[in-house]
């Protein structure tokens, strides 16, 4: 009797599993994958219907068939209109990592530069950086992409009117033409002794911050690191005997022949979507800083420190742990607004493989495909490293 009022009074087995927190926990989300999943299936059963329908299949050896257009742009690997929509993807995608690294370089240097300036105590300085801020960020990027696109087309001139210093450089609103370096033989010692230099570098930075963490002493990083960087390499390039020419730019009928081009839509894109994210990043940076107790100054005060040893020993290091998470979101955005690349003829993977590849072929799930990817592996990679260090940058209990 006694056993069987037990029985009564206790709850099923499922009823337990409920209310107990981790196994429901763990039912939610295989209940959420598997609805997450069966949508999917869903999706996907829709477009392989209407693709039959289409009279289209899903496939990718479109990439091998001949693209048969040219990308002006193409700095890295040769292109002819001959090269297959496999070429035309790769070049595409690496004019757009060249304009989200250049981006993100550039956009770091200008941010931290003006957060670091709308703190000044100089009023007009910091007046004039707040109103270039606020006024960059009130307005949307594209604007910005074809205002300093028609800047750079319409203030310089024409190639045979170009603007020239020392007939070496030359500015025209077919872009920017520079010389271009020849490598000769011999040059392959510099290059492995800067590898070598970098390597040294690296191991006496790590070295310099443990002997400060553990002492107190500091080196001069940055001075012996610039030494080592270019000494090295300068050494090994004269005593190679300059194993290296320069090809000048000629103007030859209605255009320059010879050294390298960068065009305009390179340098608009890149400038624009650096200054725009800059203005973020300053903010981002000032509120970093003003993170930061200002008992931390006066400490760094009283040990007789300068401004610039404070900023750069004290409030910089501490107010990075503020800086960093924010920061990625907005390298994440640099790289995806990119994409908008395609406003001012630049030939990124959106225009080439997402553009004129999808119009010949007619192939838009397998393109959209390429370039969804392309950048979800581009966000991957920033979050993966901002991720790193941030760990590396974050407080170490003891």
């Amino acid at each position: 009797m006694n056993s069987q009022s037990v029985t009564a009074t206790q709850p099923n087995l499922l009823l337990r599993l409920w209310r107990n927190k981790e196994y429901r926990s763990v039912f939610i989300q295989i209940i959420t994958m598997v609805v997450l999943f069966a949508v999917l299936g869903l999706i996907g059963k829709n477009i392989a219907t209407n693709l039959e329908i289409a009279g289209k299949d899903f496939s990718f050896g479109f990439l091998n068939y001949p693209a048969g257009y040219d990308i002006t742009f193409q700095p890295f690997i040769p292109y002819s209109p001959t090269d297959t929509h496999f070429d035309a993807a790769i070049i595409g995608i690496l004019n757009t990592l060249l304009v989200a690294v250049s981006g993100v370089i550039l956009a770091s240097i200008l941010g931290f530069t003006l957060g670091i300036l709308r703190l000044s105590k100089n009023w007009l300085i910091s007046r004039l950086v707040y109103v270039f801020v606020e006024f960059t960020r009130n307005v949307p990027i594209l604007l910005h992409i074809l205002f300093v696109h028609s800047i750079f087309l319409y203030t310089f001139p024409a190639p045979k009117r170009a603007i020239s210093i020392s007939d070496t450089f030359f500015f025209s609103n077919r872009g920017i033409i520079i010389p271009s370096p020849v490598f000769e033989d011999g040059f392959g010692y510099v290059w492995a002794v800067l590898l070598i230099a970098i390597t040294i570098t690296a191991v006496f930075v790590y070295w310099a911050k443990k002997i400060q963490d553990e002492t107190g002493k500091i080196y001069p990083v940055y001075k012996i690191s610039l030494a080592i960087l270019f000494c090295l390499p300068l050494f090994t390039f004269f005593v190679s005997g300059s194993p290296l020419s320069w090809e000048i730019p000629v103007l030859k009928g209605f255009n320059f022949k010879g050294g390298t081009s960068i065009l305009p839509e390179y340098v608009a894109l890149t400038f624009a979507l650096s200054y725009y994210t800059a203005c973020f990043i300053a903010e981002i940076v000032r509120g970093g800083i003003l993170a930061i107790s200002h008992g931390q100054t006066e400490a760094a005060d009283a040990l007789g420190l300068s401004s610039n040893r404070t900023l750069q020993l004290v409030v910089i290091p501490q107010a990075l742990r503020v800086i960093i998470p924010p920061l990625a979101s907005q390298y994440l955005n640099l790289t995806k607004n990119s994409s908008l690349a395609i406003a001012i003829g630049y030939m990124d993977v959106v225009a080439t493989i997402g553009g004129i590849s999808l119009m010949q072929t007619g192939k838009e799930m397998e393109t959209m495909l390429i370039v969804l990817l392309t950048y979800l592996v581009f966000s991957l990679i920033i979050s993966a490293f901002m991720n790193w260090f941030n760990s590396r940058m974050s407080l170490v209990e003891r």
